[in-house]
């Protein structure tokens, strides 16, 4: 392992940083909103004003990852998340936390696709699972942590949660002292997105998977609360388990990722992950007690816990290796770009017809997502490209049959 478990360590705090950049601020939400006496759109807009920029900005970080590297790209990224994610500390307008917040987009936007492409680019093989899987459980386990936090620093005040961001700042400092300076592609020419889909039109199969997970989730986030006042159970604190379930499910899933991967190929994970997503809504969508609808989250969550890592890596074997920061960085276009719409295309739908219908409605969607990737034909890495072994195996060739599942 480079430079000992330091590295590592580094990596995996910045990987939890995108998915705490809007739940540290929901617990203080109401506060914002009553003191700059704002609308809930506005108020909402503070929480997915940073998504939208990830999405926007992810394509430039792409480039300048493929182009410098990964070390100086990934410290900027990190500097300006600490900078602009802790400025609201002392912000007291509307426009100008706004402004603030889009600035943070751009920083999480080199964060993501940094620490993303610096994991693939040091572990191999084995490791390279591992790792992944240690990524997707601190990204779960950030999702439950973090917001906790937020609520403690929001009772001294609606400005302390944004304290948190300033995390950016020494972990900033740990990837220039650490991450080695030849980390990465570093190509003289480099590409833009466009020449990546040209040379690997495949990848658009990924992305979807990508956007579409994305969506789902956000509309499970977003209306389970809904669906739990209607079966009587609307306390914080009530709510607070059902919302840990899916972060807790999906960190079981990445800490038995690798020694899954002995057994399953990728296109495997994917198939079960659709099936978990589409039994989850469709529990979100039917159940009426309490207790059934814990099962929606849970597996859900499980879904996350194994696409998260498998999809990481087949987009970034799939990749050419001059590309490789900007199909990473896509990845991140792709996803946030679901969060960002999940509420636009499902809230219209459930306000004309029910909760029920809206979350079945997305049940379907997940159907549709899972046939596709029964039937269709995987994007997968070229027939030349072996995939990793896990440790497992690696003493010994394996195959895949078309079903993505591993033999010896």
């Amino acid at each position: 392992m480079p430079r000992g478990r330091s590295v590592l360590l580094v990596l995996l705090a910045g990987s939890t940083l995108t998915v705490m950049a809007g739940t540290v601020l929901s617990p203080v939400l109401p506060l914002i909103r009553r003191e700059l006496q704002l609308g809930g759109t506005a108020a909402g807009l503070l929480l997915t004003a940073h998504g939208l920029a990830l999405a926007v900005a992810s394509p430039l970080a792409g480039w300048l990852l493929d182009r410098y590297g990964i070390r100086r790209p990934l410290a900027a990224g990190l500097l300006l998340y600490g900078v602009a994610g802790g400025s609201g500390l002392f912000i007291d307008s509307y426009g100008v936390l706004f402004a603030a917040r889009l600035a943070f987009g751009v920083g999480a936007a080199a964060v993501f696709s940094g620490t993303t492409l610096a994991l693939l680019t040091l572990y191999q093989g084995a490791e390279r699972d591992r790792a992944m899987g240690r990524r997707s459980t601190a990204i779960s386990l950030g999702g439950i942590l973090w917001p906790l936090l937020g609520g403690a620093l929001g009772t001294i005040s609606w400005h302390g949660p944004f304290a948190i961001h300033l995390i950016g700042l020494p972990l900033a400092l740990g990837v220039l002292l650490l991450l080695p300076a030849d980390t990465g592609t570093r190509t003289a020419g480099g590409g833009t997105a466009f020449t990546l889909v040209r040379l690997r039109p495949r990848l658009l199969g990924l992305y979807a998977i990508s956007f579409t997970s994305s969506l789902l989730l956000y509309v499970l986030s977003v209306f389970l609360p809904q669906r739990l006042a209607q079966a009587g159970i609307d306390e914080p604190a009530l709510i607070a388990p059902y919302t840990a379930a899916s972060s807790l499910a999906a960190s079981a899933a990445g800490l038995a990722y690798a020694k899954a991967r002995a057994y399953l190929g990728y296109s495997a994970f994917l198939r079960v992950a659709g099936a978990c997503w589409t039994l989850g809504l469709l529990v979100a969508g039917t159940a009426t007690r309490p207790a059934a609808l814990l099962a929606a989250p849970a597996l859900f969550g499980l879904g996350m816990g194994m696409s998260v890592p498998a999809m990481t890596v087949l987009i970034n074997r799939t990749a050419p290796p001059h590309l490789k920061g900007q199909a990473t960085a896509l990845s991140g276009t792709a996803a946030f770009s679901g969060q960002f719409l999940s509420p636009v295309f499902f809230g219209p739908l459930v306000a004309a017809t029910s909760l029920a219908h809206g979350l079945l409605a997305a049940a379907g969607l997940a159907a549709v997502l899972l046939l596709a990737v029964l039937v269709l034909p995987l994007p997968l890495p070229d027939a030349g490209e072996a995939i990793p072994s896990s440790a497992a195996g690696a003493h010994r060739p394996s195959r895949t049959d078309p079903a993505g599942t591993r033999h010896p």
